[in-house]
């Protein structure tokens, strides 16, 4: 993640029919971020980079974080105007929001809680087939009231639901960490996930989507689970997916919630006749491989949809290079690549990068770190996940972007208001002149060898 390789991205919005225009910059070098500039000034003419909103791809559902326990701990810690503040800032439509549209929630504990837990614990040596001691009971006291303050700024916000492990009591090493589900409790397990579905949706909180497995091919964290394909194949099409059906459950399927190293776990999944009946998609991190895996499993199943669930920032990062390999990969990269959701790891820690569970991530930064004293720093993580949720909302369609200048790479939208949004990179160690067109109109402009632009224009 570590690249010095000058990166710049351009985002840009170019109105049908309002008259104004706006333009912020930010320069991850010296962490200058989103300063609003002038205007550049629009002429005729049809050079330089093209946009065609005729020619039209994926709908976006949107971007952000992981919201763990640990991050609805420290928010609710905060005192309430400054919870409110802060919230509002993350998750609303204003001009001083970031508009963050996409959350990912742990089912039960992920490793950025304070303690391992389900929400099906027992003694050791038991077992609950019938799920009679299933609680929420462990994320009633920060994650479902931070989620539904959330939604209360936000209702539209999409959730996303992934076990990091399965109650312990399921699986054929009795602990949280590691070992596979046994396939004894397969069909148990796939009520469990309904279960919680049911339970969240009656507290106003649906769920959009469910991947079964964080990270199937780690199980070195804690908690955490091996689950190979042929296991995960097995458990959706025999359990989950008719699970779903019968509880008449809307959330989508998503298989894999791994490394862009092996798109052959999703693509055997979807392979299956029956399985991929049940799966609406597969979703993605970039630990190791390329983020054009997401592009060789559309390619493979096109009718299927491609998500991109996870990077984290590290404690030992450095700004300018993680914000530049971020814009690039996980932005740029999945959009690029048919992504319909682009998140990064954690949203929000402390100072000494916890809570944690032992095992648990000891350097994940989150976009927030909140100090002791409520004071506020805003990471990395941050103004990557704010360069695109500001300014492309959900149900947006990616566009055809052409003519690019060297050295450049670069995504657009459609946005719902008809306006469109354009980012584009630098990736020399040059400023780069160019022009950018759309129906006949063009702008001038000079992106630096560092920074960021987004900017709104009036193409009348």
């Amino acid at each position: 993640m570590k690249r010095f390789t000058w990166l710049v991205t351009l985002a840009i919005v170019l109105s049908y029919s309002s008259g104004f225009g706006q333009i912020w910059m930010s320069r991850a070098a010296s962490q200058q971020m989103l300063q609003e500039q002038a205007l550049p000034a629009v002429s005729s003419g049809n050079s330089g980079i093209q946009i065609n909103p005729k020619i039209q791809f994926q709908t976006i559902d949107g971007f952000g974080y992981t919201l763990t326990g640990g991050s609805s701990q420290l928010i609710l810690a905060l005192a309430p105007d400054q919870q409110k503040s802060l919230l509002t800032e993350l998750f609303g439509t204003s001009k001083n929001s970031i508009g963050i549209s996409v959350l990912r929630i742990a089912v039960g504990a992920s490793d950025l809680d304070a303690n391992t837990f389900s929400y099906d614990d027992i003694p050791a040596g038991q077992k609950d087939e019938k799920l009679e001691h299933f609680s929420l009971k462990a994320s009633e006291k920060d994650l479902i009231p931070m989620m539904q303050e959330i939604k209360k700024i936000n209702p539209s916000i999409k959730f996303m639901a992934t076990p990091w492990s399965p109650p312990a009591w399921m699986k054929d090493n009795q602990a949280t960490k590691g070992g596979s589900l046994l396939p004894q409790y397969y069909g148990v397990y796939a009520q469990y996930l309904v279960k919680y579905l049911k339970s969240m949706e009656k507290l106003g909180l649906p769920f959009d989507y469910l991947t079964p497995q964080n990270e199937p091919l780690h199980p070195g964290n804690n908690p955490s689970l091996l689950m190979l394909a042929s296991q995960q194949n097995d458990f959706i099409k025999n359990h989950l997916g008719p699970a779903f059906k019968k509880a008449g459950l809307t959330t989508k399927i998503l298989a894999y919630d791994h490394n862009c190293d092996k798109p052959e776990y999703p693509i055997e999944i979807l392979n299956d006749p029956i399985t991929r009946k049940y799966v609406a998609g597969s979703a993605f991190h970039l630990y190791n491989g390329d983020i054009s895996a997401l592009g060789v499993v559309r390619k493979a199943h096109p009718d299927k949809e491609v998500y991109f669930t996870e990077q984290w920032t590290g404690a030992k990062g450095e700004f300018a290079g993680d914000f530049n390999w971020h814009i690039k990969n996980v932005i740029i990269g999945s959009l690029v690549n048919d992504a319909k959701t682009a998140l990064e790891w954690n949203l929000a820690n402390d100072p000494q990068w916890g809570p944690h569970t032992p095992g648990g991530c000891t350097e994940c930064k989150g976009a927030i770190t909140i100090q002791a004293a409520g004071a506020l720093i805003r990471n990395q993580a941050y103004y990557i996940v704010a360069q695109a949720s500001k300014f492309i909302p959900t149900g947006s369609i990616r566009i055809a972007l052409t003519n690019l200048p060297k050295g450049m790479i670069g995504v657009a939208v459609l946005r719902p208001d008809k306006q469109i949004a354009v980012l584009l990179q630098n990736e020399t160690q040059e400023p780069i002149k160019t022009a950018i067109s759309l129906l006949g109109k063009q702008w001038e402009l000079e992106i630096p060898k560092e920074g960021v632009l987004s900017i709104l224009l009036n193409k009348e």
